[in-house]
C-alpha cells in the first residue's frame, strides 16, 4: 500500500494537481469518489511497476516468445484505433506489463478525463499527460498505450521515439467512427459530429503519427490479428 501511494504521489504532482482528489472528496465526497473509483486506478507489479487492470481476456497462455523487446512499447494513433484493448492482449503475449496512460492519469488527477478537460482545458490536461507520460517511458520494458492527442506534443514524442519503440496503429475513418459511437465520454468528440471530428483529426494527425517507425493497419476482424502483425514487426 505504501509503494502504491508513493507512485500515485508522484504521477499527480507530475500532473500538477497534487490536492486535487482531496479537495474534490472534501466537497463533493460521494460524485468525485465516485468518479475516482470508475477510474479503477493502476494495478502493481511485485516490482512495484504501475500497470492498468488486466481483462480477463489478456491472461497469458503459452510460453514466452523467442525475444522480447528491450524498451517500452508505446502505441499511438486516433482514438478508436483500439489501443488500449489491443496494448492488453499485445503485453499479454509478450509477457510484460501493460499501462494505459489514460487510466494512469485519471488515477493520478483523482479525476476522469472529461473532468479534467472541463475543469483544467484541453491544455491543462495536455501539460500533465505529457508529465506522467514521461515518467512512465523508464526504460523498463513494458507496454503503453496513450492517448490520441499524446504523440502531438513535440517533448512526448521526442521522448517516445528516442527512447521507445512506437507503433502507429491506424484504421478506415470508418471503422473508427463505428467505434467510438459506443462510448459518450469522449471530450473532443462533445456535441459534435464523430465522422467530421475523426476526419479532420486524421488530416492534421496521421503525418505525425507516420513518424512512428512501425506502422499497423487495424481492421475490422478480431484484434488478436492485429497483435500479430505487431508481434511480426518487433522481431528483429
Amino acid at each position: 500500500m505504501a509503494m502504491r501511494m508513493t507512485i500515485r504521489t508522484m504521477l499527480a504532482r507530475d500532473m500538477g494537481f497534487p490536492t486535487m482528489a482531496l479537495a474534490d472528496k472534501k466537497k463533493n465526497g460521494r460524485g468525485k469518489e465516485r468518479a475516482f473509483a470508475r477510474s479503477r486506478g493502476p494495478v502493481y507489479s511485485p516490482g512495484g511497476m504501475p500497470q492498468s487492470p488486466p481483462s480477463p481476456r489478456s491472461a497469458v497462455t503459452g510460453p514466452p516468445p523467442a525475444s522480447t523487446p528491450s524498451r517500452p512499447v508505446v502505441l499511438v494513433g486516433l482514438m478508436g484505433v483500439g489501443k488500449s484493448t489491443v496494448g492488453r492482449r499485445l503485453a499479454a503475449r509478450l509477457h510484460l506489463p501493460f499501462v494505459d496512460a489514460d487510466r494512469e492519469i485519471e488515477a493520478a488527477a483523482g479525476l476522469l478525463i472529461p473532468d479534467i478537460f472541463e475543469r483544467f482545458g484541453e491544455e491543462g490536461f495536455r501539460d500533465g499527460e505529457r508529465r506522467v507520460i514521461a515518467r512512465l517511458i523508464d526504460g523498463t520494458p513494458k507496454v503503453i498505450a496513450t492517448g490520441g492527442g499524446a504523440f502531438m506534443n513535440e517533448q512526448t514524442r521526442t521522448l517516445i521515439l528516442e527512447r521507445a519503440t512506437a507503433v502507429w496503429l491506424d484504421a478506415d475513418i470508418d471503422v473508427l467512427v463505428d467505434r467510438v459511437r459506443r462510448r459518450n465520454d469522449r471530450p473532443l468528440l462533445r456535441d459534435r459530429d464523430p465522422r467530421d471530428v475523426l476526419v479532420e483529426l486524421a488530416r492534421v494527425r496521421n503525418p505525425i503519427y507516420a513518424l512512428a517507425p512501425i506502422h499497423v493497419r487495424s481492421e475490422p476482424t478480431p484484434h488478436d490479428a492485429t497483435v500479430d502483425m505487431i508481434l511480426k514487426a518487433l522481431r528483429p
